[in-house]
């Protein structure tokens, strides 16, 4: 039996409530109506096997004992695995009573064709079967090999993944790095299709199945604006208000950002109103939330990290406390994501909850040399 309810307000600011004497007053940040936690559980990475299903699904029910109430997965992570790991965390936490399902922001991303389990045997019998026989998709409609993000495919990763996550709504649903599409079309129909998309997304607001919708990106947001895969949020914007009206909910977006990665702040690559700003004051324009993925890009921003960077941030005890530290530190940034699939990450990482980000004076002194 599924979840039911989503994230709400009263519930997001009755989990944030919990946390008054332990956590930071910065640790939450009110977005969209609802409070989000400045660092977020990822499910990226592992092995496709039950050792780390379990390990996930402890680690998730940590860290929302420990302040994060914001999870965020992908229907292709390790192969639908990582969505169904949450699924049994979210039930273990609704049996155990120590936090409802309001008070809690499940965000998952559909694009990729995602295999079940495990890599099959012979890919494209998979797809044939699995999509095409099926009348999800045809071969026409998959980039890549890899992508889709037809109404009617989104349609049935929707579904899919509130099987896997056993829930009534998703809280965030995000069209999964589409500028995969543009390797193989133009730019007009690469528009055609997002607005198709995002018109499905509406529908399935209307419906009660999502809540709200975004892109999850990882060059496009970041790109040239005359690169080939970049894309405009003030476009998109555009495309989801054409069809969902000034209330539509294009309102989250996601995208790398961390100390390798700081274009979403220092890069001038979006265009609003016909000036050239950031994607982080784009957004903030367009009242559309930032969330940011890879924020230790995989552990290569967690080590060795020089003392004009430690220092400004806190002096923290790690690495990679000090690297998520600069990312929930960031204006415009809500939520940090970090992937975490053990418990000591966890009670390691959200040490971090207690304490408050770096001021706006010491986070300016890592800029010091450079024209952020």
């Amino acid at each position: 039996m599924s979840l039911q309810g989503r994230a709400t307000p009263s519930g997001t600011a009755r989990y944030r409530e919990r946390f008054k004497e332990s956590a930071s007053e910065k640790h939450f940040r009110l977005e969209q109506g609802l409070w989000l936690s400045s660092i977020g559980l990822g499910t990226y990475l592992g092995r496709w096997d039950d050792e780390t299903d379990r390990a996930y699904t402890e680690a998730i029910a940590r860290a929302v004992e420990l302040g994060a109430n914001v999870i965020d997965t992908a229907a292709n992570y390790r192969f639908q695995r990582s969505e169904r790991s949450i699924g049994a965390a979210l039930r273990e936490l609704a049996d155990g009573g120590s936090s409802a399902r309001d008070e809690l922001i499940i965000c998952t991303k559909g694009g990729y064709l995602p295999f079940d389990g495990q890599p099959p045997k012979d890919a494209r019998r998979y797809v044939e079967e699995t999509f095409v026989r099926t009348g999800i998709a045809s071969f026409s409609d998959i980039v890549a090999g890899s992508h889709c993000m037809t109404p009617r495919y989104l349609e049935s990763q929707i579904e899919q993944s509130l099987d896997n996550l056993g829930l009534e709504t998703l809280d965030v649903y995000y069209v999964h790095n589409p500028e995969s599409q543009l390797q193989e079309v133009s730019r007009e129909e690469f528009e055609e299709r997002t607005a198709r998309a995002f018109e499905l997304f509406e529908q399935m607001r209307a419906a009660g199945k999502i809540s709200m919708y975004g892109a999850a990106t990882w060059n496009g947001f970041r790109a040239a604006p005359d690169a080939r895969e970049h894309l405009s949020i003030e476009r998109m914007a555009t495309l989801a208000r054409s069809v969902g009206g000034d209330a539509h909910g294009f309102r989250f977006v996601q995208l790398p950002f961390n100390l390798a990665m700081p274009e979403a702040l220092v890069s001038q690559n979006q265009t609003l109103n016909g000036e050239r700003v950031s994607l982080l004051k784009a957004a903030a324009a367009l009242g559309i939330t930032v969330v940011a993925s890879a924020s230790i890009l995989q552990g290569k921003v967690a080590r060795n990290l020089p003392d004009e960077v430690r220092e400004p941030l806190g002096a923290l005890s790690t690495d990679a406390q000090t690297a998520i530290q600069f990312v929930r530190s960031t204006p415009g940034i809500a939520t940090a994501l970090v992937g975490m699939s053990r418990i000591a990450h966890v009670e390691e990482n959200l040490q971090l909850a207690r304490l408050a980000p770096a001021s706006p004076e010491d986070y300016q002194r890592l800029f010091k040399n450079s024209d952020a």
